[in-house]
Formats: C-alpha cells, sequence, structure tokens
C-alpha cells in the first residue's frame, strides 16, 4: 500500500469520523444549557417540556448550513469510497474525483464553520447560558473535515506528479 493510498484511507476514515460528528450534532438538541433546561438547532426544552425553537435568522441559518454540510459530507464521504475501492480506474477519474471530495470536504468545513459562528452569535443574547457537548461536537467535526480534505489533496499531488514524472523523457 502506497502513501497515495495511505492518505486516501486517512482521508475517508476522517470524513466518515466529520460526519458522524456532525449528523450528531445536528440532531441532538443540546447545543446550550441553562438553569431550567437545554436547547438546540430545533428544540428548546424547559424544565421537561420541548417544544420548537423560537424563529431566529441566524439560528435557522446554522440549522441550513449543518444540514448542507453533513449533505457535502456523505457524499464525499462516498466518493472517498469510491476511490479506495477502484484503484483501477482512469487517470481522469481518479483526478476528477479528487477533486470533487477535496471541494466537497471544504465546502463542508466551511459550511460547519458558518453554522458554529452564526449560533454562537445568535445565543450569545441568553444570559446565564453556556454552550453544551452537541455545540462543542460540531466543533470536532471542523478539523476532521479539513484534515480529510487535506490528506486527499496531498494524494492528488503525488498522482499528479507521479503522472508527470513518467511522462518525463530520460537522457543517460
Amino acid at each position: 500500500m502506497g502513501v497515495k493510498r495511505t492518505l486516501q484511507g486517512w482521508g475517508t476514515l476522517l470524513s466518515f469520523l466529520a460526519n458522524v460528528f456532525t449528523i450528531l450534532s445536528t440532531v441532538t438538541s443540546y447545543w446550550i444549557r441553562h438553569a431550567k433546561g437545554h436547547g438546540g438547532l430545533w428544540q428548546e426544552c424547559t424544565q421537561g417540556l420541548c417544544s420548537s425553537t423560537p424563529c431566529q435568522p441566524t439560528i435557522l441559518m446554522a440549522g441550513l448550513c449543518m444540514v448542507l454540510s453533513g449533505s457535502f459530507g456523505v457524499v464525499a464521504t462516498v466518493m472517498g469510497l469510491r476511490l479506495l475501492c477502484r484503484a483501477e480506474e482512469s487517470l481522469r477519474g481518479q483526478l476528477t474525483s479528487v477533486l470533487l471530495f477535496v471541494s466537497g470536504e471544504q465546502a463542508e468545513g466551511l459550511l460547519l464553520l458558518m453554522a458554529l459562528i452564526s449560533y454562537t452569535v445568535g445565543s450569545s443574547s441568553k444570559d446565564d447560558a453556556f454552550f453544551s457537548w452537541s455545540y462543542f461536537i460540531g466543533w470536532l467535526a471542523l478539523p476532521f473535515s479539513v484534515l480529510a480534505g487535506g490528506c486527499f489533496l496531498l494524494a492528488d499531488l503525488i498522482l499528479q506528479s507521479s503522472v508527470a514524472i513518467s511522462s518525463f523523457p530520460v537522457c543517460l
């Protein structure tokens, strides 16, 4: 197993972990805790009673970005698995897949960053509240997503350099 395949394997694993963290963070309602209960992107729970989150533009944007980020992440992970499973594929197909994967991972990271910053801004005005584990899992997904894109970018650079070197005329 060469360096390129190892980087692709690590990139796919990191992408999978980023997806797990993103989806877990998105579906849970423990983004913020306060004395009377907790809240997330979709619902607020106060003294055991849960209701929909009040309509705030920053929270809505955070939810939208998290859903889009998770969607991009799933597509990127499937493409990463496809690259790992198809070693005999043509060079053009591999380059296209790698570029789409890297752009998907970076889009996922950017959407995640936008969602988390938006939620932070929207929730900063709440008194006696602090961020909880769902929020921090969202932040944990961000470096995994960026590192996954970096692994595939390095694998692509290795692939391109090996193609350039193989076509270089050797004069001895």
